[in-house]
């Protein structure tokens, strides 16, 4: 019997939640990881952590779930981080700026995959200022 495009499985521990996925994020899959999200802040799940080990594809839509949560998660005063997200799902992050939801990984300091080449972006003209990156609060390693 083939294995589900995507599987999810959580665990929680109070207030805190670890959602493990395993499989493909795609289209088709991308509504099975928002619901899941959603559900923990509905349940009153404040601090969610995303185990990304067993993705072997991310595209553009699991990012920008990844994003929606984040932002629903913290306008409700939690966090959301990611953890070892998959080859395909670095360069997105590195691209889009978004390495604020990687635990552990320091601002700038992402890694890309082998035989990833870097897109050139164009320097801001000096009458427009970029806003200063807010740092988040990066938890410690660890059993959630």
């Amino acid at each position: 019997m083939p294995l589900p495009p995507l599987t999810v499985y959580r665990h929680d521990r109070r207030k805190r939640a670890l959602i493990t996925l395993a499989g493909e994020i795609d289209l088709d899959t991308v509504p099975l990881v928002r619901a899941s999200l959603e559900r923990c802040l509905r349940d009153g799940i404040r601090t969610i952590d995303v185990d990304l080990t067993l993705v072997t594809f991310c595209d553009c839509s699991g990012l920008n779930a990844f994003l929606n949560a984040a932002q629903h998660i913290t306008a409700a005063g939690g966090t959301l981080r990611l953890h070892h997200p998959p080859r395909t799902l670095v360069p997105m992050l590195d691209i889009a700026g978004c390495e604020f939801l990687l635990l552990g990984v320091p601002f700038g300091r992402l890694s890309p995959p082998p035989g990833y080449a870097p897109v050139a972006t164009a320097p801001v003209p000096p009458h427009r200022s970029v806003p200063p990156v807010t740092r988040v609060r990066v938890l410690s390693g660890g059993a959630v």
